[in-house]
């Protein structure tokens, strides 16, 4: 998250959509590192986190919140964020997905774009 192009974000007219989900293998320091993902998309104008995961996408999404993301989804898997998002999205919103390679996220990037879902 910290290295996106601030352009990647920029919406005309539609909204600026994260879906991020837990970042593996971070030890002693996962539920902060999380927190703060959810605090910097406050900061960068996210206007919905699809979270996906189980708790620490919950304490990425509580802190985002906190910090004034107007809209948080949580889901628990890759389909039903998918799902999701297809029944939400207008022209114009911009999505960025984001994620430990182990959560797979880029299946939520198939589904959306047409393609045929991979896993490893």
């Amino acid at each position: 998250m910290t290295e996106a192009d601030g352009d990647t974000t920029e919406a005309e007219g539609g909204r600026r959509i994260a879906v991020l989900g837990e970042m593996l293998e971070l030890g002693d320091e996962a539920v902060e590192a999380h927190r703060e993902v959810g605090r910097m998309a406050a900061e960068n104008g996210v206007d919905l986190i699809v979270a996906v995961g189980d708790v620490l996408a919950k304490q990425l999404a509580l802190a985002a919140g906190a910090a004034g993301v107007p809209d948080i989804a949580m889901v628990g898997d890759n389909g039903t964020a998918a799902a999701y998002l297809a029944s939400i999205l207008r022209p114009g919103d911009v999505v960025l997905v984001k994620a430990s390679r182990g959560g797979q996220l880029w299946q939520i990037a198939q589904a959306l774009t047409g393609q045929p879902v991979t896993g490893l």
